[in-house]
């Protein structure tokens, strides 16, 4: 490969983890990797740089408008004019999604989605994409004369620094957007949090549907909170509306690779395991000696969590 452009996204000055993991990735495959995005390039030149991009192409501030309509047309606009990487790689965010997404519209081209591995092909990159559940593993070949393009599931790769120098900032073109750019976020609302974020925590404590009720779910937050960790959810806690959906651990939620990841009252639905098996170590609590979660679980503790939890709670207390 000879250049990879990486979505760098970022809030209030930093980088998110996504992109670093991609930018990770993207030295390992190509001879140049370069960055797009929306907003202050100025402010994350050094970060981005220190990651492996030689050059950042930015749209610049657009004045609370959406980041898609932009950067998708910015991008078409690129490419068009013969800025031509040989693949653009977007985390499987929000933005990402979205951008990624218009982008295939304007171009013509697919997206492969889903990706938790990429290697290096004859003219084209090689993803590998999780299908049924996790259960198996396949291979995609994007074989469009187009840049490819490709949604990263995160944690995917571990983002690792190289001290380079700060990248180059370069301005990226928008064009008229129409009525497409005539939308507008008008304000942000921050989820209130005082311990590590989900996907970034050393520590995740998860609770499922054997809790019982939405009442007793605040025992899984105490222990995250005892240990410095993060509180998770399955799907069916989600779903019932125990939790909001910022919870929720698995394949249609987030994706955690912990050093320590406990699951309390989760059978382990191949959903859920998809979002937590590359934790470091997991330790099981379920009544169920049938639990399909032993099965990937370094600890298992056959026992109803509401004994076993508030033992762990004291004991802690008791250090």
């Amino acid at each position: 490969m000879t250049m990879l452009w990486v979505h760098a996204e970022a809030t209030d000055g930093k980088v998110a983890t996504i992109t670093l993991e991609m930018l990770a990735k993207a030295r390992e495959l190509a001879e140049h990797v370069g960055c797009v995005m929306v907003g202050d390039a100025d402010a994350v030149a050094a970060e981005l740089g220190a990651h492996g991009a030689s050059i950042v192409f930015s749209t610049g501030d657009l004045d609370g408008g959406l980041a898609g309509p932009a950067l998708a047309a910015g991008l078409a606009a690129a490419i068009g004019a013969g800025a031509i990487p040989d693949a653009i790689l977007f985390g499987t965010t929000q933005d990402g999604r979205d951008i990624a997404g218009r982008l295939s519209v304007k171009l013509d081209a697919p997206v492969i989605t889903n990706v938790v591995d990429l290697e290096a092909g004859e003219g084209s990159l090689i993803a590998t994409e999780p299908i049924f559940g996790g259960v198996t593993n396949v291979k995609t070949v994007f074989t469009s004369d187009k840049p490819g393009i490709f949604l990263v599931r995160p944690k995917s790769f571990e983002a690792v620094s190289v001290d380079g120098g700060a990248a180059k900032v370069a301005p990226l073109a928008v064009p008229d957007l129409g009525a497409t750019g005539g939308a507008r976020v008008v304000n942000r609302h921050v989820e209130e949090s005082d311990g590590p974020k989900l996907d970034e925590a050393a520590i995740v404590v998860s609770g499922g549907r054997g809790l019982g009720d939405a009442e007793k779910f605040s025992i899984i937050e105490d222990l995250a909170k005892a240990l410095g960790g993060a509180a998770g959810a399955s799907r069916a806690v989600v779903d019932a509306g125990w939790v909001p959906f910022s919870y929720q651990v698995g394949q249609t939620g987030k994706v955690v690779k912990p050093d320590l990841y406990i699951a309390a009252g989760i059978s382990g639905a191949t959903q859920h395991m998809v979002g937590m098996k590359g934790s470091k170590t997991i330790i099981a609590i379920n009544k169920d000696s049938e639990a399909p979660i032993f099965g990937v679980a370094d600890l298992g503790i056959v026992g109803d969590v509401h004994k076993v939890l508030p033992q762990l709670l004291e004991a802690l207390a008791n250090r």
